[in-house]
Parts: structure tokens; sequence; C-alpha cells
């Protein structure tokens, strides 16, 4: 077999590989001795049918098909000779398959680029770090007795933090407009859910009247329709309701699993679970930090046929995420494909200096790291033991959390090698949600 390869710039090549013709003829003969053993033929014996009547019926077949083969099996034996790593399928061309002539092919492929990584020890990683204080916990503790207020009528008027239940019409250019109505809707006075002016145009109402707002939608409102435009809202308060916050006896701390009584008790279980929660998110976005600066920190010649794959599964997640959300994910046939190709370009070039930090420093996960993982993700479930079987009953189960435990074992190895800064932030800061805002 002779092979040559031609670099045609980048990370392309073409392979031009040619296989003797007594390589082709031979195989074609032994796959027609094997059918005349095997076939029968009316007015000819088991066995006994003649070649010529066989190639006659079967050649091209035969011939296609034993091609077909070797043109697999000598790419493949070209690849590993020339030292070849393909990055996605490889395209077929020039095809010369002329009887008593060697069989001669072309394949252009991409291969993988050669990474080089710049030293970890350079790499520059902030860190956050969080103490839960005992004021964040008692934050906490009044966040959740909102969350189980009870609303109690009161007869005055209305005040900021009061929850009025309302009646409403909105009203542009002396017509209604589309979604500017409801009836009795329950709105607390003070939290900015409608446009300004609304609420505080209800605060010193009381129950039964009926007001009149006249109001502006800002000039970055989501509709074209009513952005910057005058409207006009008539509301009627059908009643007007104080929030009355339980008290934390044991009731309370029952519902949160919380069963001897003991406010002490009560207060660690919520810091814990504050703290479980605060280091599962502190991890989640050091691994985006510490990913984010080893992509930023290293160039990858990228090949353009696992990047146009990876664009398909971003669209992919995009779209089901859109589902998920009752969204159409029709208009993604219409998105920029700029979107998607930054997003895929960003994978692609990540796994590639990951693969590489792996093959450096012979990184690899213990069983028994394995093993946690599944077993914390089989925790959530009603039988854990049947999802734990489940993964380790096929290695392709298994495999998934094996790229993530060794994805964490990267990681891990960055933060060991890096120059990390560790920087003080509170619960609210990391969590990002204002959890604990009175």
């Amino acid at each position: 077999m002779q092979v040559s390869v031609e670099n045609t710039g980048g990370l392309e090549r073409k392979v031009k590989i040619e296989v003797p013709e007594e390589k082709v003829s031979s195989e074609i003969s032994n796959r027609l001795e094997r059918l005349k053993k095997t076939t029968k033929v009316q007015g000819f014996r088991p066995g006994k049918v003649p070649l010529k009547v066989i190639q006659t019926r079967y050649g091209e077949q035969v011939r296609q098909e034993v091609v077909g083969e070797l043109m697999q099996s000598s790419l493949y034996e070209a690849m590993n000779q020339e030292k070849l790593r393909p990055a996605g399928t490889p395209l077929i061309e020039d095809i010369a398959d002329d009887q008593g002539k060697p069989l001669a092919f072309t394949a252009v492929i991409e291969v993988y680029p050669e990474v080089a990584v710049k030293p970890i020890s350079e790499l520059q990683i902030e860190r956050q770090t969080c103490s839960v204080s005992d004021q964040e916990v008692t934050d906490m503790i009044e966040v959740l007795r909102k969350q189980q207020k009870q609303l109690e009528p009161v007869e005055r008027a209305a005040e900021d933090g009061d929850t009025v239940n309302i009646n409403f019409e909105g009203f542009l250019n002396g017509e209604p407009f589309e979604g500017g109505k409801a009836e009795n809707y329950n709105l607390e006075l003070g939290t900015g859910s409608f446009i300004e002016g609304f609420e505080e145009g209800l605060i010193g109402a009381s129950a039964d009247e009926e007001k009149t707002l006249e109001l502006k939608f800002p000039e970055d409102y989501g509709s074209d329709t009513l952005k910057g435009q005058d409207v006009e809202f008539k509301v009627k308060v059908n009643s007007v309701n104080q929030s009355v916050l339980p008290e934390i006896d044991d009731k309370f701390m029952q519902a949160f699993g919380v069963t001897d009584g003991n406010e002490e008790t009560f207060r660690n279980e919520i810091k814990r679970n504050m703290e479980r929660e605060v280091e599962h998110t502190v991890r989640r976005q050091l691994k985006n930090t510490v990913l984010d600066a080893v992509h930023a920190a290293n160039t990858v010649e990228l090949p353009n046929s696992l990047v146009k794959s990876e664009e398909e599964r971003v669209r992919q997640e995009l779209s089901e995420n859109m589902k998920r959300q009752g969204m159409d994910a029709g208009a993604m046939a219409n998105a920029d494909s700029k979107l998607f190709t930054e997003q895929a370009e960003k994978r692609v070039g990540l796994q590639l200096i990951v693969a590489e930090i792996i093959k450096q420093n012979e990184l690899k996960v213990e069983p028994t790291k394995i093993r946690t993982m599944v077993e914390e993700m089989a925790a959530g479930y009603d039988d854990p033991n049947a999802v734990i079987n489940w993964y380790y009953s096929d290695q392709k189960n298994l495999a998934q959390v094996e790229a993530l435990a060794l994805e964490d074992e990267v990681i891990d190895f960055v933060l060991s090698n890096a120059k990390v800064t560790e920087k003080p932030a509170s619960f609210d800061e990391i969590m990002n949600k204002g959890q604990t805002a009175s």
C-alpha cells in the first residue's frame, strides 16, 4: 500500500492511498470461492456451481463490497502509519476503481491540532470565600417567615408593605390594551412589580374605593405598543390586607425538619443549609472562572468539523431550554449563527486544552471518587440503589460521571498550581439572588 500526505493549509490534510490490484483481486476471488460453496443455483448441485456463473451473478456486488471494506481498512492503516489523528469524518474523493489496476482514492481530513498549554503556574485565579454570619442566618429566617406569611384584612387605608386585592383595567387613547386587565389580583405595595406610580397611587386607598391612575410606561418597556405611552388605569380596591408573619415556634421549625423545638438547633440547621448552598455555588462559579482563565491563556487552532458539530449541539440545547420554558423554539431557525459559533468555538477550544492538561499531567480519577459522585447523584431519588445499579450496568452510563469527575480533577490541579487569591464575600453577593434581603 502506498500512502502520501499533502498539507493543504491549516489542519486539513489530503491523504492519497493506493492499494495494490493483487490485494483487491485476491480478496474478490476468495469471496467468490466462498459463495460458490454456499450458493444454490437451479440446475446445479450444492457446491458445484461453476465459478463463472457465480462471477456473472455476484461479481459486481462482491467487488463493491471488497472495495468499500478495503478503503475503510486501508485508510485506518494509513492514519496509524502517518500518525494522523482525524477530527471528524473523512471526505472520500477521486476514487479510481478500474479492474486490473490498483485501487486509488483520496481522503480529505482535518487533524487535531498540536496544543501547547502555557504553564499553569502563570495563571491568576480569584476565589471567593464566605463565612455565613449570625446576622445572615437571622435575615434568612425572616425571609422564610415572609414566605409563609398570612394575609389579614384590615379596616384602614393601605400602607407601604400591605397587600391590596384589586380589579384593574388599562386604557391607551381611551381603548383597553391587551394584557392590561385583571380581577382579584393580589399586589404587595412597595415591591415595584408594576410600572412607576401604580403602587404609589394605591397607598392611602381603602377597601371598595375606586381610583383612576394617570401613568406613563417607561421608554424601555418590552412592548413596542406601550413603551413611552401615556395610559390610564381604572382600579377598584377590593380589600386591604396586612402581612402576618408566623412565630418561630415548634410548628414553624418542624416545617424545616427540626423536631426538638429548640431555636438554636433550628438556627444551626438553617446555617448548615446556607453553607452547603454557598459551597456548591462557589464551586460552580470557581469552575467557570478556572476554565475561562485556562481558555483565555491558550490559543488553539480549531478543527472546523468539530466546531460545526458543537454548533448543532449548542443550537439543540438552546432550543430544548426554550421549549421547557414554554417559549417558541421555532425562532431559533432565524437566529444569528454567530451566537452559536462563538459558544461552540469556546467549548471545542476548552475540550482540546483540558485534554492536553490531562495528558501532560497524567491525571486520573480513582474509582472511589466516581462511586461517591454516583451515590450523591442517586441520593435524591426514591430508590437510590436502582439509580446506582443503572449507572454501573453500562459503561456508557458511567462514562458521563467519569467525564465530570475527570474535569473536577483538572480544576483541582489548576487551583493547586496557579496563583490563587481569596476574596471574602457575603452570602448574598455569592448567591446573587438577594436571598437574605429584608
